[in-house]
């Protein structure tokens, strides 16, 4: 079930909404350099002269791919698609499992093993007749498990897996990686067979970087190690690239924001803009990018929320939202406020205790609607703490809940645990608090059951799934079912797919 989709297209047939306007004549975004950008330094360098980096349209080229082919779904990072329940649901049942290897190689950064991690997001893909005898007739890897629906995830151990959805059997041979993969992996709208896996840890010879691999004739095409040019020296990817006309957009950890074309047999760098704030250093980009039609809007971990013009690569407007951001925004075009931005803070840079700056901005020009700071504390020991605040993607409501937005949050008050908590989109005002049995990074998905009820799934990093009456935040079905979900699932049907740290990605069943 997606409300959103199915809502534009009846405002569509109704013409409540310029349905007809060319998508050129939509892309007109103001170029425009705000005040707030002055305390931003920035570089533009511009590697192919010869290809116009001019978007020739901004359709959405998730809107009509056959599944969910990057982190939430969309390039607004609105997790459109929802799972469809034909009762009240009152339990959540394992389907099946599918083990991943494991890495037991110490590095610098500790032991990452399998499984999968924050953010971890596989992608879900359904493909037609026509392109799976296409990949039988290209591709040795298929397994006899191959069919029309089918799960990609990348792993902590490093490798990339394939999964049928129906079986949770491998569905073809597994691409072998040398560095953990933290984010989740990006697959091509367009149907090229281009998946883009980002690494998130160096263990191998302290190389690291961003892959390309081509899943119809199972090859990697392109890889991008460290930029000896980039502001800041860690190399990691966990941002989920997001396709836009020709181009494919990757924000980097290194400080810096791609901007690649899609030929043939390989993805080239087009240019690229690394920036920081005057007088400091460059900061890295976890957090995956969000797209509006020609205006790209990052976040980073000094706090920085920056919309760039994707046609020029010039930042247009920058707001300081005073933490570290590794949760992924949130956009939404609404009646009353119009284009705006959802984004939340963790607990890093300031302090054991603070708060977590949940806030609302108009996408266009930066300006702040709301912001509501949330008391919150770092966690654990004195020796190892855990940031407090947001690490999972919010999740607006529809149905029953149009009106709130939800997320979860990391040491709430004075608590080691987590929170999931339900926020008035208008005001900015809390709802509701549910108190979860530990803290939780992994982000929440929607459940839609007869009359437009609203439920909700979401785990927790000790491996509790938790079945929320989203209208109230009461806890209907609450078990532990893995070891630690950090990862953030996928809804198909009335299933999610979700892995989990150790070696396990589960299929569960909402009932």
């Amino acid at each position: 079930m997606d409300l959103r989709r199915l809502k534009m297209g009846i405002a569509c047939v109704l013409g409540i909404v310029g349905c007809s306007i060319p998508a050129r004549a939509m892309r007109e975004l103001p170029d425009t350099l705000y005040t707030s950008v002055a305390d931003i330094e920035y570089h533009i360098e511009v590697l192919d002269t010869v290809t116009s980096p001019l978007l020739s349209g901004v359709d959405d080229l998730y809107l009509d791919a056959p599944g969910i082919f990057t982190f939430r779904g969309s390039p607004y990072r609105d997790m459109t698609h929802s799972g469809t329940l034909d009762s009240i649901p009152t339990r959540i049942e394992r389907v099946w499992v599918f083990r991943t290897d494991y890495d037991d190689r110490e590095t610098d950064y500790g032991v990452w093993g399998g499984g999968s991690g924050w953010t971890g997001q596989p992608v879900y893909v359904e493909w037609s007749e026509e392109l799976q005898q296409k990949q039988r007739r290209s591709s040795k890897a298929l397994t006899s498990a191959f069919g029309s629906r089918e799960i990609i995830v990348g792993s902590l151990c490093g490798n990339v897996y394939f999964i049928d959805y129906e079986s949770g059997r491998a569905s073809r041979r597994e691409f072998v990686g040398k560095n953990p993969i933290k984010g989740s992996v990006s697959l091509d709208p367009r149907l090229n067979g281009n998946l883009y896996v980002g690494q998130g840890i160096p263990s191998e010879d302290n190389k690291i970087g961003a892959v390309v691999y081509n899943i119809f004739t199972h090859e990697p095409i392109s890889y991008y190690g460290r930029d000896p040019e980039a502001w800041r020296r860690w190399g990691a990817y966990d941002a989920s690239a997001v396709v836009v006309d020709d181009f494919v957009l990757r924000p980097s950890e290194n400080g810096t924001i791609y901007k690649l074309k899609v030929e043939a047999d390989r993805v080239a760098i087009h240019s690229k803009m690394r920036y920081r704030r005057k007088g400091k250093g460059a900061a890295g980009i976890e957090s995956s990018p969000v797209v509006y039609k020609d205006y790209l809007y990052t976040a980073d971990n000094h706090g920085n929320i920056l919309c760039t013009n994707i046609n020029t690569l010039k930042p247009v407007w920058c707001f300081d939202n005073m933490d570290d951001i590794d949760a992924t925004m949130v956009l939404a075009e609404e009646e009353e406020c119009g284009v705006v931005l959802y984004v939340g803070s963790e607990l890093d840079k300031r302090g054991s205790s603070g708060y977590c700056y949940f806030t609302k901005l108009n996408a266009l020009t930066g300006e702040l609607i709301w912001q509501n700071k949330i008391k919150c504390r770092k966690m654990g020991s004195d020796e190892k703490p855990v940031d407090g605040g947001m690490f999972s993607t919010p999740l607006l409501g529809d149905g029953n809940c149009e009106g709130l937005i939800f997320t979860n949050i990391c040491g709430m008050g004075s608590s080691d645990l987590g929170t999931f908590v339900a926020i008035d989109r208008l005001t900015g005002e809390i709802v509701y608090k549910t108190r979860l049995n530990n803290y939780a990074w992994s982000s929440p998905v929607a459940f839609y059951a007869p009359g437009e009820r609203m439920y909700v799934f979401t785990g927790d990093v000790v491996g509790n799934a938790y079945l929320i009456d989203a209208e109230t935040g009461r806890i209907i079905f609450r078990r532990t079912m893995a070891n630690n979900f950090e990862s953030s699932p996928v809804v198909v049907d009335n299933s999610v797919v979700v892995g989990s740290r150790g070696r396990e990605i589960y299929r569960f069943r909402i009932l």
